[in-house]
């Protein structure tokens, strides 16, 4: 049995191995891309979000989340397009991995 941390360090150290990073975001991208057309629409990135963070769905909860999508589309769309490319998904992965490992950084006992 084997056990992983996952810490500041070792979110740092994965996204800088530049080959597994970049296979698992093309992996984590085609697995939201479901019509295949290489691009995120909102609906497709939204849909791919709530599951992995368990949101549900409703009136109630989308108008939670729809500042969450907003920003990220006034962030990571670079071109306006409307939907996030690869490229535009790649840096939106490396910002959030990067954000979370802060976040473990300053997660403990408590003051």
């Amino acid at each position: 049995m084997s056990l992983a941390i996952v810490n500041e360090t070792t979110v740092t150290t994965f996204v800088e191995d530049r080959k597994a990073f970049e296979n698992c975001v093309e992996e984590c991208f085609e697995m939201l891309d479901v019509d295949g057309d290489r691009v995120l629409s909102r609906s497709e990135l939204r849909e791919g979000f709530c599951k992995i963070m368990s949101l549900g769905h409703g009136s109630r909860e989308e108008e939670k989340i729809d500042p969450l999508f907003n920003t990220i589309f006034n962030r990571f769309d670079e071109d306006r397009n409307g939907s996030i490319d690869p490229q535009e998904f790649r840096c939106l992965i490396r910002e959030l991995m990067f954000a979370m490992g802060r976040g473990f950084a300053y997660e403990g006992c408590g003051a």
